[in-house]
This record gives structure tokens, sequence and C-alpha cells, in this order.
């Protein structure tokens, strides 16, 4: 079987998490399953194909950074992908975001992937003019099969675009944060006991309510830190917040860096947090679980699904029952230690192999 994946995704994101998950998947589907894998993308930003084993066939080369002109950067990318993608005749072409024209040969049968109904659900938290929700659905339906990454974002895709359920699959993600050490840095030891935030903390990522909830807490204030790893620099707003707050960058502070400085986070935090009003799948809880970092999160949306037990869930729209649970799991050792054991467990159930294998059986039901 020969398996083209396109380059969107890779000619929009130096990392993250799409990306992470068109690589991984490429990567295992080459190596695994040894099956004809090519990425297509002649100009990609893309950092984690700079690492990609030889079984995977990567057609194009590495530019220094993401032009401004994103758009007409994708447009190139296409144009020049097509004569390729036609003379390699593929028998799937696995679209990696979301597009109104589709570069597939007709031959293919065209397989996408749906991530969540974030822009459909919490369209007030983006602009008018985004096109995202407009790309997705032509893309949905045009493709001869969709992928969503959690059977929440299924049943939302079935019901706000009116998607035929036979025309669906769902397939978990897998997670690959692993630091070749076990030590910790040294920036990260020295630090006070502290609640990990990973990630963005835009609109419905509630980074605010996680906030206003740490500051409700005397406890949490004077005992601990609130870490927050990625994501840029606190924003005029948050900055704002926090003094509205009575919060000093002492207690609450933001990090960068890479998967070694990150796993040394999780490693070293009393709790990682997860305070999302909504998620597609949602793996940083699986990454902190794999540290031996007990979880506390939201009990909405996919993230029940990929949690399951190994998580103190709370109501992300109530403060007060966020932050009861950031409270009880920090001040109870016991439950710590059931937290951590359950989710060794639970990452047993999550993984790029189980992934790609499952990816596979879609592709070839519709050959």
């Amino acid at each position: 079987m020969k398996i083209v994946f396109d380059s969107q995704i890779f000619a929009m994101q130096e990392y993250g998490g799409i990306s992470r998950y068109a690589y991984e998947l490429a990567v295992e589907l080459a190596t695994s399953t040894k099956e004809d894998v090519a990425v297509i993308s002649p100009l990609y930003v893309n950092r984690y194909l700079a690492c990609a084993p030889s079984d995977l066939n990567v057609i194009g080369v590495p530019v220094p950074k993401l032009p401004k002109t994103v758009l007409l950067f994708r447009a190139i990318n296409s144009i020049l992908a097509w004569p390729v993608t036609r003379h390699i005749r593929p028998n799937i072409f696995h679209e990696t975001y979301y597009s109104s024209i589709s570069m597939a040969p007709k031959s293919a049968k065209v397989v996408m992937t749906v991530y969540d109904m974030i822009h459909e659900k919490f369209s007030g938290h983006f602009p008018k003019t985004d096109p995202t929700s407009r790309r997705k659905a032509l893309a949905v339906k045009r493709a001869d099969h969709v992928i969503c990454i959690s059977e929440q974002t299924r049943q939302d895709l079935i019901e706000l675009l009116g998607v035929n359920p036979a025309k669906t699959s769902v397939v978990n993600l897998g997670f690959s944060l692993m630091s070749q050490s076990d030590s910790v840095p040294e920036s990260v030891a020295r630090a006070n006991p502290f609640l990990l935030y990973v990630g963005e903390r835009r609109g419905y990522k509630n980074f605010e309510g996680l906030l206003q909830a740490y500051a409700m807490s005397l406890t949490l204030k004077n005992d601990f830190d609130l870490i927050c790893f990625g994501g840029g620099e606190f924003t005029h707003r948050e900055k704002t917040l926090l003094q509205q707050f009575g919060l000093s960058n002492e207690n609450v502070r933001q990090v960068s860096g890479d998967d070694a400085l990150l796993a040394g986070y999780y490693r070293s935090a009393s709790a990682f947090v997860y305070p999302s009003l909504y998620e597609g799948f949602g793996i940083p809880p699986l990454e902190a679980m794999s540290f031996n970092c007990p979880v506390i999160c939201s009990g909405v949306s996919s993230i029940p699904e990929v949690v399951g037990n190994a998580g103190e869930m709370f109501d992300p729209c109530d403060l007060d029952s966020m932050r009861m649970a950031v409270e009880r799991v920090v001040s109870d050792n016991v439950l710590q230690q059931t937290l951590i054991a359950r989710g060794q467990e639970r990452i047993k159930l999550f993984s790029w192999h189980s992934c790609a294998q499952e990816t596979l059986a879609v592709y070839r039901s519709i050959l």
C-alpha cells in the first residue's frame, strides 16, 4: 500500500500537537507496518521531520522559519507537491489539516483526521474571519473517510455537521514525551513545591479559571507556586489578572523549554492541573501520568474518555469544585499514590503503535 501525507500541517507548525500526531503516525506506519509511506511537503517548517528515520520518505526541504504569508506558503507547497504526488500514485492520501481543495489524485482514497470541534462549539473565541470551520466542513464532505481522535469528537462532528456515522472511525492518539535522563534540571530542583499547567492558555483552555481558583485558596497560594510551561509569555491581560487576584510573578511563573525540561517539571510537580472546557483528546494528562505526576482535570468533553479513573476530576465552570479538587490531592498522600498507580495502568492503553495499527485498518477498509 502506498500512503501519502500532505504538506498542510508541516508547512504550518514548527512544533505542535497536530504535526506531532501526523509525524508519529507516518513514522509508525513506515517503521512498524513496513508500508510505503511518504510525506510530501516541498518546503516545510516542521522540526519533527528533520528527525525522521530513513524508513519514512520525506520529500521536501526545511526552511528556517514560517513566512509571514502563511496562506501563500501553503498554496505554493500544494502546487509544488502536485506533480510529485501524481507520480507516486498513492492508494491513500491522508490530509493533515482542513483544506477547501484536495490535492489528492483521483485514483487515491482520501482520509482526513478531525481533531476537535472547538471552532464550532466555541466560535466566539475566534475571529469571525477565521476560515477553519468552513474549510473543515468542505474537507469532511469530500473525504472518503474521517478519523476522529476521540468518541466525543466523533459525536460532535456527527451532530454539528450531519456526517454519516458510517463514514467515521475513532482512533485514539498515543503520546511520546520521553526524556533520556531521569535527572531533574537544576532550575526545576530549586523550585518551591508547585502545581503544573502545560500549553496554550487562551479562551476554552480555562487558564483564567485556574488562576482564580488558585487565588481563592490560601493553602494553594501559601504552599504552592503555579508553573505554566509553554504557551508563550504572559499577555498584558494575564499580567493584569495576576495583579487583580493578588498574585505575583514569584507565585505564578511562565517557563519554556524542550522535552527534557518539561519532563523535569512533570517529575517534580506536586500535581498537574488540566482545567479545559473542551478538548478533542488531550495528550498532556497522559504525559503527566507517564512521569508519576498526579492528574487533576476537568470532567468534561473527551477528558474522562482519556483519563478514566486516573485523575481527580472537577467541574471547570465551578471555581469551588476546581479549588477543592486541587486542595484534596495536594493534601492527601494516599490519594496521590492512588492516582499515580492508576495513571501507570491507564497509559498502557495509548501508544503510537496502536494508533498506527488502527489507522491502517481504516485504510484497508476503504480500499
